[in-house]
């Protein structure tokens, strides 16, 4: 795609019922939509296209989210997470860090994975505020770098004693502060100069809204022990599904050839 060109109407289409269906689906489990629609916009758009439209498509899905779920909001866990989020910014800022994907995407899925199988890791729980400084530096971290990271931040949250209300919205609220952390990154300091029309974003927006609504009803219909379990296999797909990316983009192979 040429620089600071939107595709064609049918990718317009495409991204904008993306951003509905993937919306929906972090409105049920509260990840796994945000890694899939940056999947299909690096496929459709530039790189720093795809940085901000899911920059704000995504803060504005986990802020829907959050507001239609505020009263499960876990507000004790923000201070410290704030803090972690804020080194992770201050460091990308001052080292002006520019992303390689591939490496990223290896990380991202190999510590799911290392959570599955290390018993140090599984105590991970986002109820103790160094575990929620950490979560926030190392999955900002992993925003900035990869522009998603759901499978990462739902480490923190599985362990954690929270009901499965108290975990979409909690992981909400912090997650739209990395998203918006990602477009202040890309948007001022690396300054992405991508000319992306406004109404692309309001529309983009308003699915992102719509689907939040649509997940967070159909959340209220799962039981939190099928909650849990239907997460964590979520979460090692597409662990697995990063891992293999990963691998093909840093050695240029191609697994399935």
């Amino acid at each position: 795609m040429a620089s600071g060109m939107l595709p064609a109407m049918s990718m317009q289409v495409l991204i904008l019922v993306s951003v509905f269906a993937t919306a929906v689906l972090s409105g049920i489990l509260g990840m796994a939509g945000g890694m899939i629609l940056m999947a299909i916009l690096v496929s459709t758009v530039s790189v720093s296209a795809a940085m901000m439209i899911h920059g704000a498509v995504q803060a504005t899905s986990n802020g829907s989210r959050c507001w239609f779920l505020r009263r499960h909001v876990q507000w004790q866990i923000l201070p410290a997470y704030v803090a972690g989020a804020g080194l992770a910014l201050a460091a990308f800022s001052l080292l002006h860090l520019v992303p390689d994907p591939a490496v990223v995407l290896i990380l991202i899925g190999a510590l799911p994975w290392l959570a599955r199988f290390l018993p140090r890791l599984k105590t991970l729980n986002m109820n103790h505020r160094g575990i929620a400084c950490l979560a926030g530096l190392v999955v900002t971290s992993a925003q900035l770098l990869a522009g998603a990271s759901g499978p990462l931040l739902d480490m923190f949250y599985l362990n954690s004693t929270l009901s499965r209300h108290q975990i979409v919205a909690s992981k909400a609220i912090t997650q739209t502060l990395g998203h918006l952390l990602k477009l202040v990154y890309y948007g001022l300091i690396v300054g992405v100069t991508e000319d992306i029309p406004g109404w692309f974003y309001v529309l983009a927006m308003a699915s992102a809204v719509g689907g939040s609504r649509v997940g967070t009803r159909l959340l209220d219909r799962i039981a939190d022990h099928a909650f849990r379990r239907i997460s964590g296999w979520v979460i090692l797909a597409i662990a697995t599904a990063c891992l293999i990316r990963g691998l093909q983009d840093l050695f240029k192979v191609d697994f399935l050839a």
